[in-house]
């Protein structure tokens, strides 16, 4: 199956102080290569980094990939662009989603 993708905007629109940031920062826009606008969240969302990535709480088979911003609809709207390119990676395509979300345990 080499369905192209489509490419997605996510594009923060909640304000700096809004309190369902939860002490998280916005990534900026973030273009994704994806097969619908969910998929495109979970593109965005797959690339953060996750407690079980590193040595950091609450660890021990617990994710928190579905607390991440991408996927709370009153930070991030989703976007669909028709730049006229064909896409068939799924993955972020433009701008930088950061690591520094978490911080280690280990110091």
């Amino acid at each position: 199956m080499d369905t192209p993708l489509k490419l997605y905007s996510l594009v923060a629109i909640a304000a700096d102080n809004d309190p369902n940031w939860l002490d998280a920062k916005s990534h900026g826009e973030v273009l994704v290569a994806a097969r619908t606008a969910g998929d495109a969240r979970i593109v965005a969302s797959e690339r953060e980094l996750d407690f079980m990535d590193i040595d950091a709480a609450p660890a021990e088979d617990k994710t928190t990939k579905m607390a991440s911003v991408f996927r709370n609809e009153k930070l991030y709207t989703v976007i669909e662009v028709n730049n006229g390119k064909e896409y068939h990676e799924r993955g972020v395509a433009s701008g930088i989603i950061r690591v520094d979300t978490i911080i280690s345990t280990q110091v």
